[in-house]
């Protein structure tokens, strides 16, 4: 999949080895991240059976342990990668390709690792002057130390017991970064993604005839200014620049007129629109599943608002007090293995997906500046490993998202607790009978096993606090998309293919 993505938006002529395996490689990381929390919760969920009593092979609290810590280790390990990904391997290869000298490639390798020193240089600034704020640390060497001493010093404090605190930091710090491409990308990528889907594209006979007419308007406007200089009086200044505004207009529309006659013999085109009722389908279901997710994100902070201790805790809550209706479907389809293991699955692709339209629809964007577009066949090597950056970024946000969605059921997954009932009737006395119950934060410790998923995410309250302000944000930035693309007409068929600054040999090598 990861590599059928790449190609497809990769421009064949600017393509680069390393950039493309780069590329290919980091979107791959980033599924398998966020593959992680469904099969933490389920190894949580088979450690029981369904009347709540513990399976043979996890009666043992050590065993139990080890599956726990093997768990987090592998959050620590594919969180450590995204780490190195961010920090290190795409800023070199982004700087590389930028750097690129055909007739000096030791010199290009020495820019760019120049370059990719500084943004390590964040990373220590992260890791160490940041999380030394909140956890004591030994004192680092002076200025007069030598640069083996303070390597060393990094490895000593990584390797003791402030090591995975110190990772786990950085990490939350770089997920900060990923709440505000979620709020900016999956937020706007969950809305119009499904509207696109029901409003279809424009019909291509139809665009074909409107560009011919606007072809043959723009040729007669250049006519018109032709031959203000027949008689050899040359043009005003202003005259030569509408000419040339009309010039390049006309260029582009015959480039739309090649791109339209394409799409209109293309049998993906035919089929296309064979299958609109099922494309109006699945646009619908996708728009109620943004709504039921927007919805149950909305309760999840609403009950950490009238339930929670408050922002000195980070908004933390045990189990749910109010009815959220995915927390409630997940535990709801939990008697039919494997349903809710499916939905959880499909919940965390669903956010991905999302999040590659956004970026898709948006381009990518350092504030109000445009960077880069993505677009079919024509996206330069910098833009898709800007993308998969940020992709690496939103799934280190979407186990806090999913948390959010459906709290009691991350925690716990599908487990269940025994309790003593008195037994029924008159005649039974003193008589006690075991009822299960599923895992809340009212069960005994030793009776639920909490996903390591949780654990991890709260490990420092503030940055809890900072991810509720985000969830309101999200929801913001989600009704202000969905009201944008209400409002937005029809795609054209051939969007993104042609634009006033792509070059002749870029759209002639596209079109054949």
């Amino acid at each position: 999949f990861c590599w059928i993505y790449i190609r497809k938006f990769q421009s064949r002529r600017e393509s680069e080895v390393i950039s493309t395996i780069t590329a290919i490689c980091a979107l791959a990381i980033a599924l398998i991240t966020s593959a992680l929390l469904p099969v933490d919760i389920f190894l949580v969920s088979f450690m029981k059976y369904p009347n709540g009593t513990y399976k043979e092979w996890a009666a043992n609290n050590e065993t139990r342990g080890q599956i726990e810590d093997t768990v987090l280790y592998g959050y620590y390990t594919l969180y450590s990668i995204i780490l190195i990904c961010v920090f290190l391997w795409i800023p070199f290869v982004y700087f590389y390709y930028e750097e690129r000298d055909d007739n000096n490639v030791n010199k290009c390798s020495v820019n760019s690792l120049e370059r990719t020193t500084i943004i390590l240089s964040v990373l220590k600034v992260i890791i160490f002057y940041s999380y030394r704020a909140f956890v004591p640390l030994a004192a680092p060497p002076g200025q007069n130390s030598t640069q083996w001493e303070k390597v060393q010093y990094l490895f000593e404090e990584l390797g003791s017991s402030h090591g995975l605190p110190a990772l786990s930091f950085s990490i939350s710090s770089l997920t900060l970064i990923g709440m505000l491409a979620v709020i900016t990308y999956t937020a706007y990528g969950m809305s119009v993604m499904p509207l696109n889907l029901i409003k279809g594209t424009r019909s291509v006979k139809y665009e074909r005839l409107e560009n011919t007419e606007d072809i043959d308007d723009v040729e007669h406007q250049i006519e018109k200014l032709k031959s203000k200089c027949q008689d050899g009086r040359p043009l005003s200044s202003r005259d030569r620049n509408n000419l040339q505004e009309l010039e390049g207009k006309l260029q582009v529309l015959r480039r739309r007129g090649r791109h339209l006659e394409i799409a209109e013999r293309n049998c993906c085109t035919k089929v296309g629109s064979a299958l609109r009722p099922f494309k109006i389908l699945l646009g619908i279901f996708f728009i109620l599943v943004a709504l039921l997710f927007t919805i149950a994100l909305f309760i999840s902070n609403l009950d950490k608002a009238l339930h929670s201790a408050g922002i000195s805790s980070g908004f933390i809550i045990f189990g749910t007090n109010l009815t959220n209706p995915l927390n409630e479907l997940l535990l709801a389809l939990q008697p039919v293995f494997p349903l809710d293991y499916i939905l959880i699955t499909v919940i965390t692709v669903y956010f991905v997906l999302t999040s590659m339209a956004g970026i898709r629809n948006m381009g990518i964007w350092f504030f109000w500046i445009r960077l880069y577009k993505i677009r079919p066949k024509k996206t330069r090597p910098q833009a898709l490993l800007f993308l998969c950056m940020i992709l690496l970024l939103i799934v280190l946000h979407t186990s806090y998202m999913i948390y959010s969605l459906a709290p009691q059921y991350v925690m716990y997954g599908s487990q269940k607790y025994l309790v003593q009932m008195p037994s029924p009737g008159p005649t039974s006395g003193n008589t006690t009978i075991n009822t299960s119950r599923i895992c809340d934060a009212d069960a005994p410790e030793d009776q639920c096993t909490v996903t390591r998923s949780y654990l991890f995410l709260h490990k420092f309250w503030f940055f809890s606090t900072i991810y509720y302000f985000g969830n309101w944000a999200f929801i913001g930035a989600f009704l202000i998309g969905l009201v944008v693309s209400c409002c937005r007409g029809k795609k054209s068929v051939i969007e993104g293919e042609v634009e006033a600054d792509d070059s002749d040999f870029s759209d002639d090598e596209y079109v054949h």
